[in-house]
C-alpha cells in the first residue's frame, strides 16, 4: 500500500502575506468610512451656511385640521383657501417653494388665503423625521419659517443620512426655535401619529405625488414645464 503523502505544511511567509493583505483590507474600509464621515458632515455644513442670516417671521397660531387630512391649518379668515401637499425630501417641492414659497408666505401673513399644509413622508424614513419636525414646528407657532428651511438645506439625494434629530433640532435653532418644548418634541418624534394621518389622507383626496395644490377645492395643473411665479399666482387670484 503507498504511503499516504503529507499535507505541504503552509510557510511562515504566506501567512504574513495573508495577514497583511486582512490588514490592508481593513485599513481601506476604515480609511472609507472615516472620510465618508468627514464627507458628511462637510456637506452638512455647507448646507446650514443656506441659513446664515435667516430672519423668522412673527409667530403665526397654526392648528391641525383633523377634519382635512390633518393637514397644517394657517387660518387667516380669508375667503380663498389653499391645499399644499409637499414631502420635505422632494426636490420638485424644493423648485415649487424656490418660484412660489414668498409668495405663499405673503398670502398667509397678509391674511389674503387661508393655507393648508399637508406634510406628507412617502420618499423614506427621513421625510418622516422631518414631517414630524414641521409639526412641531407649528405647535411653536412658526412653521413657515421651519417649512422654509428646510427646504434652504435640503440636500440634493433623498434619504443621504441628512435629516437627524440633530440637524432637525439645529435647522430650528437657525430659525428661533430653541424652546426645549420644540427639542422635546424633535427627539422623542412625537408627532408621528399627525404625520401618519397625512400620509394616509392621500388616498382619500386622490393624491398621487408632489407637489399638489388645490386651490378652493380645484386641483392646480401648472402648464409650464418649470414653476413659475405668474402663472401660480394668477391661478391663485383667480380660484
Amino acid at each position: 500500500m503507498a504511503k499516504q503523502k503529507k499535507a505541504a505544511t503552509p510557510k511562515s511567509g504566506d501567512k504574513f502575506t495573508r495577514w497583511l493583505v486582512i490588514g490592508m483590507v481593513t485599513l481601506v474600509v476604515a480609511t472609507g468610512a472615516i472620510f465618508s464621515v468627514i464627507s458628511q458632515k462637510a456637506k452638512a455644513e455647507e448646507s446650514f451656511a443656506a441659513l446664515k442670516g435667516f430672519k423668522p417671521g412673527p409667530a403665526i397660531t397654526a392648528k391641525v385640521d383633523t377634519a382635512n387630512g390633518s393637514g397644517i391649518l394657517l387660518d387667516t379668515g380669508a375667503s380663498k383657501n389653499l391645499d399644499l401637499w409637499e414631502d420635505p425630501q422632494c426636490p420638485i417641492c424644493n423648485d415649487f417653494e424656490k418660484a412660489n414659497g414668498a409668495y405663499i408666505d405673503d398670502l398667509v401673513r397678509n391674511k389674503k388665503a387661508n393655507v393648508t399644509f399637508h406634510v406628507v413622508s412617502f420618499i423614506g424614513d427621513e421625510s418622516v423625521s422631518a414631517a414630524n419636525a414641521e409639526y412641531c414646528a407649528a405647535d411653536e407657532g412658526h412653521y413657515l419659517d421651519f417649512h422654509k428651511a428646510v427646504y434652504l438645506v435640503q440636500p440634493a439625494l433623498e434619504n443621504s443620512g441628512f435629516f437627524t434629530t440633530k440637524n432637525l433640532i439645529k435647522i430650528g435653532s437657525n430659525v428661533g426655535l430653541t424652546s426645549q418644548s420644540f427639542i422635546d418634541c424633535v427627539t422623542k418624534v412625537s408627532k408621528l401619529d399627525q404625520v401618519k394621518a397625512a400620509y394616509d389622507s392621500m388616498t382619500k383626496y386622490n393624491v398621487k405625488g408632489t407637489p399638489t395644490v388645490f386651490i378652493n377645492g380645484k386641483l392646480w395643473q401648472r402648464k409650464n414645464s418649470a414653476f413659475v411665479l405668474d402663472e401660480f399666482s394668477a391661478a391663485v387670484e383667480a380660484g
